[in-house]
């Protein structure tokens, strides 16, 4: 067992709930074991029947865990999610694209909901039920899933794979009927049973994406924007003593007065943050700073700072009579800041080949009530 985490067995099944079984022998076979404290199926309502009645009302999981003396596990009728349409009624199948989608978005939320439990251990078997149903688990493992989360496939021997009389090797082997690669059906002992269990491994993306989408498809739409920010953001360097800006390897031959306007807004965007638990800023914009703002002697005095950086504290730039109407006003006018903006954007927009919005300051609001960042 995962030392101090409940381990938790999550499986998509379809009219097999022998996998569920099959899965629990093999983790509990493995060196060292993992042993399932609590199991969850999700399923159809036609598989929710077999479920029931195999697994509950003939007590054939019971039965595992009291023949190989495993610890008990916890599973009842509630642990069984049935995967309902969007005007929530069950379905008895996986038929088309609308039910498919359904069965993501239920999947995913559970994974989503399941992640969000520190004191688990998620083991996710996708060896049954419909291969979407195995591919949305798989998805909703990549974009939720921690360290600790895995992610496996079970293998058993072709003669004894969907067995109607086969749900596990019993210790003492019986003879059942099994169908050949041929068509032909013989008695074969369950000895010779084997079931193997294959660790998938798959690309965590939980600590690098921040996703609020409700469905599957809006998460992967998300995900994707994420990812293309990762690939395709160039890093933005500022050498204040230097009086150098870079994006990438591009240098921005910027006068000083736009290279401490372009770093107050830097210096605004990482230490000014509404949302540091998000590792992107795509579509937000709650550290952008509000016209009146920019004109008040706060922001003057960030930008003197910077300046101090840029020519040394005694600069006579710091003194002379355009810092001494600023000071007298108590900032920068709002046109000389927008005028500066747009030298700015101008200038990345001529030397970015690629999309230079990233590196641009924006502006956001209606033109009386803007906020830039």
């Amino acid at each position: 067992m995962t030392r101090g985490l409940r381990n938790i067995l999550v499986c998509v099944t379809g009219a097999t709930p022998q996998v569920v079984t099959e899965t629990i022998f093999a983790l509990s076979t493995k060196k060292p074991p993992i042993h399932v404290d609590e199991l969850f199926v999700i399923t159809t309502s036609y598989g929710k029947s077999y479920i029931k009645e195999k697994l509950l009302n003939q007590g054939i999981l019971y039965k595992l865990i009291n023949e190989y003396n495993l610890p008990p596990i916890n599973f009842s009728e509630e642990n069984i999610i049935v995967i309902r349409n969007k005007k929530g009624s069950v379905l008895d199948d996986i038929k088309d694209d609308t039910d498919s989608e359904s069965a993501g978005d239920i999947i995913t939320d559970f994974i989503r909901t399941m992640t969000d439990r520190p004191d688990t251990a998620l083991h996710c078997s996708i060896a049954g039920g419909r291969k979407t149903m195995s591919f949305y688990l798989g998805a909703a493992l990549q974009l939720f899933g921690r360290p600790q989360d895995k992610l496996y496939h079970v293998l058993v021997r072709a003669e004894f794979e969907n067995n109607p009389e086969f749900f596990y090797p019993p210790k003492k082997p019986r003879r059942i009927k099994c169908m050949l690669p041929d068509g032909r059906t013989k008695l074969l002992s369950t000895k010779q049973a084997e079931i193997y269990l294959a660790e998938l491994p798959f690309v965590r993306l939980k600590s690098r994406l921040w996703l609020e989408g409700k469905t599957f498809r809006e998460l992967i739409e998300e995900a994707q924007e994420s990812m293309s920010l990762y690939t395709l953001h160039r890093p933005v360097v500022i050498r204040l003593k230097d009086r150098r800006l870079f994006i990438g390897n591009t240098e921005l031959s910027l006068p000083p007065m736009l290279i401490a306007l372009y770093s107050a807004f830097a210096f605004q965007k990482t230490r000014g943050c509404k949302k540091p638990a998000r590792n992107n800023c795509s579509g937000c914009s709650d550290c952008y700073i509000d016209a009146d703002n920019l004109m008040n002697r706060e922001f003057l005095k960030l930008i003197k700072k910077i300046n101090t950086l840029l020519y040394g504290k005694q600069s006579s730039r710091l003194y002379d009579e355009r810092w001494q109407r600023y000071e007298e006003k108590g900032g920068i006018p709002i046109d000389t800041i927008r005028q500066n903006i747009s030298k700015i954007n101008k200038h990345i927009a001529t030397l970015i080949d690629d999309d230079p919005s990233f590196y641009q300051i924006k502006r956001v609001g209606s033109y009386g009530k803007s906020s830039y960042g």
